[in-house]
C-alpha cells in the first residue's frame, strides 16, 4: 500500500492530468502556450529592429489611420479648411496680412463680389494666396472673361478683370436670361437695367445673336419695330414686330431681304398696314398675309368692283 501511495504521489499530474483522469485543464494550458508562442513570433521582428524604428512605425501607423479616417469619413474639406486657416493665421501674425486689395476693370460687379469670387477673405494671407488658383476661380464666373492676380509684398493684392458686357436677352423655356456677345449666359434677368436689351428666342439663338443683330443694326427703321428675333430650326430668323406682324427672313442673303423690306415700307408703308405676315424667303417675290379684317374688306371691295350683269324685261 505504501508503494502504491508513493507511486501515486510521485506521479506528476502535468498540464493534462489532474490525477482524476480529467483532460479539460490540459487543453486550456495547451491553447495558452500556443497563443504565447504566436505572439512571440509576431513580435520577434520588432525586437531585432534598430532602436527608435518601432516608435517611428507606430507614429506612421497612427498618422495613416488618421488619414484613412479623414478620407473614408469624408472630412477632408473640413480638415483642409482648418489647415488653411491655421497657416494663414501664422502668416498674418508674421506681417503678411492683406492690407490693401484693389480691383480694376469692374463694371457690373462690386469689389466685394470680385474678392469673394477669387476666394479672398478677411483672414487670407498674402503669403499663401495662390494666384493661379485665384485667377481660375475668377474666370469660372460667367461675368469675367479675363483676369490677372498679382501679389505685392508685404501686404498688397492687385486684381485686374475684363468683364463680359450684357448684350441681349435670350428667352428659353419661358425664362429670360442675360447673355454676352459671345453667347455666354450671364444669369437670369433680375436687373431692370437690362430689360430693354434686344430679345432673341429659340434654341441656339444665344450663340447666333450677335451676328444677326449686327446685321439688323444697319437697318434702324426695321430694328426699332422689332420686338423679338426668333431663330427657327437653328437655321433662319423671323422678326416679331411690335404691332404683331411677323417677317419671315430667308436662311441666306438676309441683307438683301432687309433691303427689300425697307423699300416696301418706304413706298407702300408696309409695316404699318393691316397685315399679319411678310414672307421674304423667296428671292423673286414677296408674299403678304392680310389680317382677317383686311382680308374681308378686300373681298368686299373686289365684289363691289365686279360689273353688274345686264338684265332684260320678261
Amino acid at each position: 500500500m505504501d508503494g502504491r501511495v508513493k507511486a501515486w504521489r510521485g506521479r506528476d499530474p502535468g498540464p493534462g492530468n489532474d490525477g482524476r483522469g480529467g483532460a479539460r485543464p490540459g487543453r486550456k494550458y495547451s491553447r495558452f502556450a500556443r497563443l504565447r508562442r504566436l505572439i512571440r513570433a509576431l513580435l520577434y521582428p520588432l525586437a531585432i529592429l534598430p532602436r527608435g524604428v518601432g516608435s517611428t512605425l507606430t507614429f506612421l501607423f497612427v498618422i495613416g489611420a488618421a488619414v484613412y479616417g479623414t478620407l473614408y469619413g469624408e472630412h477632408l474639406p473640413l480638415v483642409a479648411d482648418q489647415v488653411r486657416d491655421t497657416r494663414d493665421g501664422v502668416a498674418n501674425a508674421m506681417g503678411f496680412h492683406i492690407e490693401q486689395a484693389s480691383v480694376a476693370g469692374r463694371r457690373q460687379l462690386t469689389q466685394a463680389n470680385v474678392l469673394a469670387l477669387a476666394g479672398v477673405t478677411k483672414t487670407t494671407s498674402l503669403l499663401f494666396l495662390d494666384v493661379d488658383t485665384a485667377r481660375a476661380k475668377l474666370k469660372a464666373s460667367p461675368w469675367i472673361a479675363e483676369a490677372s492676380v498679382r501679389k505685392l509684398y508685404p501686404g498688397r493684392l492687385v486684381i485686374e478683370i475684363e468683364e463680359r458686357v450684357p448684350y441681349a436677352l435670350w428667352q428659353r423655356d419661358g425664362r429670360l436670361f442675360v447673355i454676352a456677345a459671345d453667347g455666354t449666359v450671364l444669369g437670369e434677368l433680375a436687373d431692370p437695367r437690362f430689360a430693354t436689351l434686344p430679345l432673341v428666342v429659340g434654341p441656339g439663338a444665344e450663340k447666333k445673336a450677335k451676328a444677326f443683330l449686327d446685321v439688323l443694326a444697319r437697318y434702324p427703321g426695321v430694328r426699332d419695330f422689332v420686338r423679338a428675333a426668333i431663330l427657327v430650326a437653328e437655321r433662319r430668323w423671323n422678326l416679331q414686330l411690335v404691332n404683331g406682324i411677323v417677317v419671315r427672313l430667308p436662311e441666306a442673303h438676309v441683307p438683301a431681304s432687309l433691303d427689300t423690306l425697307v423699300a416696301l415700307d418706304r413706298e407702300k408703308k408696309l409695316l404699318t398696314r393691316d397685315i399679319t405676315a411678310v414672307d421674304l424667303r423667296l428671292p423673286d417675290r414677296v408674299n403678304v398675309r392680310l389680317s382677317d379684317t383686311a382680308a374681308q374688306a378686300r373681298e368686299e371691295a373686289l365684289k363691289a368692283k365686279k360689273p353688274k350683269g345686264k338684265g332684260g324685261n320678261a
